[in-house]
């Protein structure tokens, strides 16, 4: 099952188990430990006094009481003391132990916060890295809707690298849209008062338009060698569900790897198998181009087989083409990025 980054109050959530990101008497404090005793009332505490606390790392578990989950899984994450003392080894430890408690009693679906990210002065954006990365592997192996709980807009990636990169990148697909707007506007006003003037222009602006609004009357593309004709005709009539079948068996994957690397629920994808007709939603076709590691003109393709087109006037579209042109298919990092963006996110179910 998939994994989703959400803001939300993680007391609130319908889920089997939250995580309590606790300190190491498990009796209460103050942040998300002291919101979840709060909301799961007196009884809560009562239990936690019979564990006899947790060491930094380790996890334990009770029940929810009060709360809609059904269990609190507390766990100790590391104080921040500048990243060279096995902080990265403990926080680790610390979503693994809570997934595996979780995996032993049962539980379907679980919702953690961002474990010492908050008075324990974790750098927010390797929290987020140490969460994904972590919650990503275990889920490989496992069924199980994980969520990780963001309360409120909190900047996580604007001080990273690729966060600066998508945007820059954006930015110049912005500018470079309003510039070809400008241009094919002035050039056709150019064509009702000088079709000379119009005519030269074409030819010296068409490099930067070909395959554009100025293709036709660019100069002559180099040859190209003829299509396959007999397989484009094959897939004329093939939908989405066709095209993503014989897709996976072309890049020699499973039906599970696909899946999961989509980031998206085994019911949903058996419900997009056995339905021909199947219309997903536009974020889960892009799920499944970077689970399969489509190139562009692919993604393209498959974009068109549920009815959509890439747009350049769509940041989430812009974000998606940087990533499938740069070749990153990790659909945890782009997620990341996504969410930072405010953007629907890949996979998970919730847009099906």
């Amino acid at each position: 099952m998939p994994f989703e980054i959400v803001r939300n109050d993680i007391t609130k959530m319908r889920v089997d188990a939250i995580v309590n990101a606790a300190n190491r008497s498990l009796l209460g404090g103050g942040g998300v430990d002291g919101a979840i005793h709060r909301a799961a009332g007196p009884e809560l505490l009562a239990e936690c006094r019979t564990l006899g606390g947790c060491e930094t790392g380790e996890a334990k578990i009770t029940k929810g009481y009060r709360l809609p989950a059904k269990y609190v899984i507390h766990t100790v994450g590391p104080i921040w003391h500048g990243g060279a003392h096995g902080e990265r080894e403990l926080l680790t430890a610390c979503y693994s132990n809570a997934l595996n408690l979780a995996l032993e009693h049962g539980c379907e679906t679980v919702a953690f916060p961002l474990i010492s990210a908050g008075a324990y002065g974790y750098p927010k954006d390797q929290a987020m890295s140490v969460a994904v990365d972590t919650i990503s592997k275990f889920l490989f192996e496992h069924d199980m809707m994980v969520y990780l709980v963001v309360f409120g807009h909190t900047e996580f990636l604007t001080g990273k690298k690729l966060f600066r990169d998508v945007q820059e990148y954006i930015d110049d697909v912005y500018a470079a849209a309003r510039v070809k707007k400008s241009v094919e506007h002035s050039r056709q006003m150019l064509w009702r008062e000088d079709e000379d003037a119009a005519l030269q222009l074409d030819r010296e602006l068409g490099s930067m338009f070909s395959g554009g609004a100025l293709a036709d009357s660019a100069p002559s593309a180099p040859s190209r060698a003829m299509p396959d004709w007999d397989s484009m005709l094959r897939q004329t009539d093939e939908g989405f569900s066709e095209a993503l079948l014989r897709l996976i068996d072309e890049k020699g994957m499973t039906d599970t790897q696909c899946y999961k690397r989509a980031n998206v629920d085994r019911k949903l994808f058996s419900k997009i198998r056995s339905n021909p007709a199947y219309k997903p939603s536009k974020p889960t076709v892009f799920a499944f181009a970077v689970a399969l590691q489509l190139s562009l003109p692919e993604t393209k393709r498959l974009l068109k087989k549920a009815g959509f087109a890439l747009s350049h006037s769509s940041k989430f579209d812009i974000i998606l083409e940087y990533f499938i042109k740069s070749r990153c298919y990790d659909i945890f990092e782009i997620n990341e990025v996504l969410f930072q963006f405010d953007m629907p996110l890949l996979g998970s179910g919730t847009n099906a």
